[in-house]
């Protein structure tokens, strides 16, 4: 009889990417069969994102498409799990009948369980506690080369924005061995990129009582891991950025000179109304000693416009912001009611009419300041992670620099020197490369050199995420 053969969908962000990870693992060390097609699945899992309106709509019409192979292929259950059920598990039990079991977003290491049916349809747990570690079965879904590693889970901030703590609970770090081993076991596989990520990755280790821990000597730690030659940060927050952590970004070789910084406002009203904990002065600030402290950094941040409040002027002074800070990556929101959260209760509400032209000007302004930056870049040499084929020419390749995380940032489209004898780089290979021309978010170089051949022989077969 031939194995049962499972779908997976995952919707969000990294951090959900791992969880979905995680679930692969587990269900191929259960003797299911990952499917490549939804058509093709006896199961299909769908993890979803419940963090913000356009999140949430997208998981709905995701359940609801993959719902249509229960009638017309293969599917027999359907499986929902992660934030959205976390969220509204009890009204979608009701309004979605085609759905066969509903996990949360602490019910990872339920999944084989649900898949073979013998769960409750209703398997939300109310108080999130599920953390992975490096003993768990996890099978990747991107490159060899790169791979996202979970150092906690949940979060323990006030922001009055944010519903994160209702959908993974309170703050929980992972032991330093046990993230030291996962790293150097996906090291091992030939990874050269690590990404950590956490909701809030500054905080790690407060919540450890038995070690003496802190992000900065994590990462100190993970940066003397042989083989490894890009150790990326994401989500720092402002107030908990440590002197300690600037230093080892800037210290050690191996640690990508890159933060992504969600500063969210610099309007001390705004601010404020959004719980940060913190002021303008101090986000100006820590801009300005992390480009000190780093020399080369690669600073990237996101904001939230038309949160409750913002009037004009509070706009007018996060564009002057922007302008004076020259970031090299800027992300821009518009604001996202959600029920449960301090700042859906306030007055001051902004019009999606405004929202929306807030962040296009926001963006312009941005676009125009990446723009020179990638000017900049053209005559000089850097190291370029090679990632395949490019889509836009069969004659080129493309990749990313140390100042570009993956799936996040733009991209480098390589050519190959007419001179010498350079063999085409592989998948996974480390080039230097010499800047010959860029666009708003992108850049074209022509690959000199080989620095760093992938350990890998062939392009892996990855198991299918749909997002």
């Amino acid at each position: 009889m031939s194995k049962k053969s499972v779908y997976f969908v995952s919707l969000g962000c990294p951090k959900n990417r791992v969880d979905t990870e995680v679930m692969l693992g587990l269900t191929d060390g259960a003797g299911f069969r990952i499917a490549r097609d939804p058509s093709e699945a006896n199961v299909i899992v769908v993890n979803t994102c419940g963090f913000i309106g356009e999140a949430k709509e997208e998981s709905v019409e995701t359940i609801l498409e993959m719902a249509k192979h229960k009638e017309s292929g293969n599917c027999e259950r359907l499986v929902v799990t992660g934030c959205l059920t976390q969220r509204y598990g009890g009204e979608l039990e009701k309004e979605m009948p085609e759905v066969d079991h509903f996990l949360g977003s602490g019910d990872v290491d339920k999944i084989v369980g649900a898949i073979r049916g013998e769960s409750a349809r209703d398997g939300v747990s109310m108080d999130p506690a599920y953390l992975y570690d490096d003993v768990t079965p996890r099978l990747l879904s991107l490159p060899h080369y790169t791979a996202y590693v979970k150092i906690a889970e949940g979060c323990d901030r006030p922001c009055s924005f944010c519903i994160i703590p209702k959908l993974r609970g309170g703050q929980r770090s992972r032991a330093p061995e046990s993230v030291e081993r996962e790293v150097r076991e996906l090291v091992a596989q030939g990874a050269v990129e690590i990404n950590l990520v956490a909701q809030d990755l500054t905080t790690y280790g407060e919540d450890l009582k038995d070690h003496d821990i802190d992000l900065a000597r994590l990462v100190r730690r993970l940066a003397r891991v042989d083989g490894l030659r890009w150790l990326r940060l994401h989500y720092a927050y402002p107030t908990a950025t440590s002197d300690a952590l600037l230093d080892a970004i800037a210290e050690e070789p191996r640690v990508a000179k890159y933060i992504d910084m969600p500063l969210q406002h610099i309007d001390d009203d705004i601010l404020k109304k959004m719980r940060r904990g913190h002021i303008g002065k101090t986000s100006r600030g820590l801009v300005k000693k992390i480009r000190e402290r780093i020399p080369g950094v690669t600073l990237r941040t996101t904001f939230i416009v038309g949160h409750p409040g913002e009037t004009d002027a509070a706009f007018e002074r996060l564009c002057d912001f922007v302008r004076e800070s020259e970031f090299d990556r800027v992300g821009a929101f518009t604001y996202s009611l959600e029920e449960g959260t301090h700042s859906a209760t306030l007055d001051g509400r902004v019009t999606d009419k405004v929202m929306q032209k807030r962040q296009r000007a926001l963006m312009r302004l941005q676009r125009q300041i990446s723009r020179r930056k990638m000017k900049q870049m053209v005559g000089r040499e850097i190291d370029v992670l090679v990632e395949g084929p490019s889509d836009e020419s069969e004659y080129l390749l493309e990749g990313r620099h140390e100042g570009q995380a993956p799936e996040i940032d733009g991209k480098v489209f390589l050519a190959l020197s007419d001179e010498g004898s350079m063999k085409a780089p592989r998948q996974g290979d480390l080039v230097r490369a010499r800047v010959t021309g860029f666009a708003d978010y992108d850049l074209a170089a022509t690959a000199e050199a080989i620095v760093l051949p992938s350990r890998i022989k062939r392009t892996m077969k990855l198991p299918v995420i749909a997002a």
